[in-house]
């Protein structure tokens, strides 16, 4: 049997085409989820990883529609290898069932995720450069000095917590960190 998967990561997005393609190449039964690839717990990929046996194909539009990082691709390869089903990549040409598929499949698989790790160096970086020009990220402080200084003198006394955190405007959370160790 051979059986598609189909993913968007936001709800704005359609996997119209993704079906059309499928369909085209043959699927005969088409999985959809509506899913960031970055998550480790995707329903209707794990359904779909249970549905196939052995003998059956595998078929996604994109490599990036399966997953996001390697390791998560040699993970789902795995399963389907342990199970002897085929992972058919329509634009990238993979094909797995061969040994130059799977090499290919791999170093594609290792590019994307250094290309991804680069990004995030990029980002970081970049935070890091914000922050020395003294860029603040996060909420702005609610609490002038004064107010906190006001704060922390009442934390002891109040025995409501709740409420007072309610009068300054904060959460129980930030209310006992701010006034932690006082």
């Amino acid at each position: 049997m051979i059986v598609g998967y189909a993913r968007v990561s936001t709800s704005n997005q359609n996997t119209m085409n993704q079906h059309y393609r499928l369909e085209e190449y043959g699927c005969e039964k088409i999985y959809t989820e509506k899913a960031s690839g970055a998550l480790k717990k995707r329903i209707e990929l794990e359904k779909v990883i249970d549905f196939v046996r052995e003998g059956d194909s595998l078929v996604c539009t994109r490599l990036d529609r399966l997953a996001r990082s390697l390791s998560d691709l040699v993970n789902i390869t795995e399963q389907l290898s342990n199970k002897n089903v085929q992972l058919v990549i329509l634009d990238q040409d993979l094909d797995t069932t061969t040994t130059s598929g799977k090499l290919l499949f791999h170093i594609i698989g290792a590019i994307a995720e250094f290309e991804r790790s680069l990004t995030l160096e990029r980002t970081e970086e970049g935070r890091i450069a914000a922050k020395t020009r003294g860029v603040k990220f996060g909420r702005k402080t609610i609490l002038t000095p004064e107010k906190l200084q006001l704060l922390r003198e009442e934390f002891p006394k109040e025995t409501d917590k709740k409420s007072l955190a309610r009068r300054y405007g904060i959460s129980r959370s930030t209310l006992y960190r701010l006034c932690s160790g006082e």
